[in-house]
């Protein structure tokens, strides 16, 4: 659960107030001053939000414009700038999550911020300062980006238009460039110090893609700060949804056929003594996972669930060219990888990431297999294999796979209804609607025992109500579940 966020006004009517104060007469010196004043008295409590504590700086410099005595020349372009340039860094560096720096540039055009604004922003910081007429138009410009991208969404949540972000690039093409290098590094491990550079390069890249995934989630609420992961009751930090996300468009592209698995089945050799991928898989793979991983501690958490999710809901369209052979190797492919991120995760430092228990996926397991079909049996024995690989080692989970299995032989899931399924219900209907107990040879007791009516006389067979039970009166008559019995009266 998310905890509430603290801000200065004591309820919304008070910031609405300031809004029009600031925006409705341009010219309304008396009414900016108050808003001022405002602003002043909230920041004197506690830290404004970047929106408020940025336009407090630009009414400032406007009013100082403005006034009668107006600063010189130079210093009212220094304040200016300097409250121009405090508005973008505090929209900006809050969204270099990552672990590589990302361009002001890119991450202003995902924020819908006037990209003129950052060049005016970098001219102001390094190069010559830009004249007075430009830093005015630039504080008008960057008012109404205030109004239609924080008060408005703030005051009127419901109604704001989402703002939009910049299209995700695919991370497809990051995937095969990292792929090819390490192909070559495997052929030949003596051009691991030609290709180090490209390496690092390929996951620096692939970090960037995350953290542009990761904004494009909810990129309004993370430029405000409302998208942060809060702490608990305990301080423990809680997940936070937009990195999860994230996580999961990586996977749609390392799951699906070609990624960790192999297309060509050729390529998909598994070995027998031990559930774990190809050793060409994991040369390829492993030091990417790894780096992720590092950065994400919730990684093969993501994964392993994401694999196990797979299993029991088979990917839609996924024709191998192989036939059901190579669906079954695909499947099992997955399978392997699963066990790979569960028994990774359970090797990192005990305290540090007790996520990922192997109980839990074996529940997950043992839940998906119960409740679903036999449509497809590549993925089924691919689960099932899993579970074994899971459970093996473990008398308390062995016996759990034990009782599950023996729950299936006992009645086996069916996905279409036989000829004989229509025969065992009626008979079942028919136990249901008579009324006569059946000769067990133990006499019920006098205070429970049925009285026979007419029309339980003429049944041809009775059956017994169960030990311990008995009628409330004479005129109960059993029928199906759901159907209204009209002797109760």
């Amino acid at each position: 659960m998310r905890l509430p966020r603290r801000v200065p006004w004591a309820n919304v009517g008070e910031l609405e107030q300031v809004c029009s104060w600031v925006y409705d007469d341009e010219n309304d010196l008396d009414s900016k001053q108050l808003a001022i004043h405002r602003l002043s008295a909230w920041k004197s409590i506690t830290s404004l939000p970047h929106a408020l504590e940025s336009t407090l700086a630009i009414l400032t410099a406007l009013q100082q414009d403005n006034g009668q005595q107006t600063p010189h020349g130079m210093a009212l372009r220094h304040m200016y700038a300097a409250a121009i340039i405090r508005l973008v860094n505090g929209l900006v560096d809050p969204l270099q999550s990552g672990a590589y720096a990302r361009s002001i540039s890119s991450i202003a055009q995902q924020l819908g911020l006037p990209p003129w604004l950052v060049e005016l922003r970098h001219a102001a910081t390094h190069e010559d300062m830009p004249s007075l007429e430009l830093l005015r138009e630039a504080a008008r410009e960057s008012m109404s980006w205030l109004l239609h991208n924080y008060f408005l969404p703030t005051l009127n949540p419901s109604t704001a238009p989402p703002l939009q972000s910049s299209p995700l690039t695919p991370v497809d093409p990051i995937l095969k460039q990292y792929k090819k290098i390490m192909k070559i590094l495997t052929r030949d491990t003596s051009l691991a110090t030609r290709h180090k550079a490209d390496v690092t390069q390929a996951l620096r890249d692939l970090e960037r893609w995350l953290a542009e995934a990761k904004l494009a989630e909810n990129v309004d609420a993370v430029a405000w700060g409302a998208g942060e992961p809060s702490s608990d009751a305990l301080g423990d930090e809680v997940e936070d949804p937009r990195e999860r996300r994230a996580l999961d468009r990586l996977l749609d592209d390392l799951v699906a056929p070609g990624g960790l698995v192999p297309l060509a089945k050729r390529k998909r050799t598994l070995l027998s003594d031990s559930f774990q991928p190809p050793a060409s898989g994991l040369n390829i793979w492993a030091t990417l996972l790894k780096h992720v991983q590092a950065l994400h501690p919730t990684f093969y958490d993501v994964a392993a669930s994401r694999i196990v999710s797979q299993l029991s809901s088979p990917v839609e369209g996924y024709t191998p060219v192989g036939g059901s052979n190579a669906a079954s190797s695909y499947y099992m492919g997955l399978a392997r990888w699963a066990m790979w991120f569960v028994q990774n995760k359970s090797g990192e430092s005990g305290d540090a990431a007790p996520d990922l228990r192997k109980e839990d996926v074996v529940v997950t397991l043992i839940t998906n297999l119960g409740l679903s079909a036999e449509d497809n049996p590549g993925s089924r024995r691919a689960a099932q294999a899993l579970l074994q690989a899971l459970c093996e080692g473990d008398s308390r989970l062995e016996e759990a796979r034990a009782l599950f299995l023996r729950n299936i032989e006992i009645a086996p899931p069916s996905g279409s209804w036989q000829d004989g399924d229509i025969n065992v219900m009626n008979e079942r209907l028919n136990v249901l609607l008579r009324d006569e107990p059946s000769g067990s040879g133990e006499s019920s007791p006098p205070s429970t025992q049925r009285q026979e009516t007419s029309e339980q006389a003429g049944a041809d067979r009775t059956v017994a109500l169960p030990r311990g039970w008995g009628v409330v009166d004479n005129n109960w008559k059993p029928c199906p579940i759901g159907v209204f019995s009209t002797s109760l009266g």
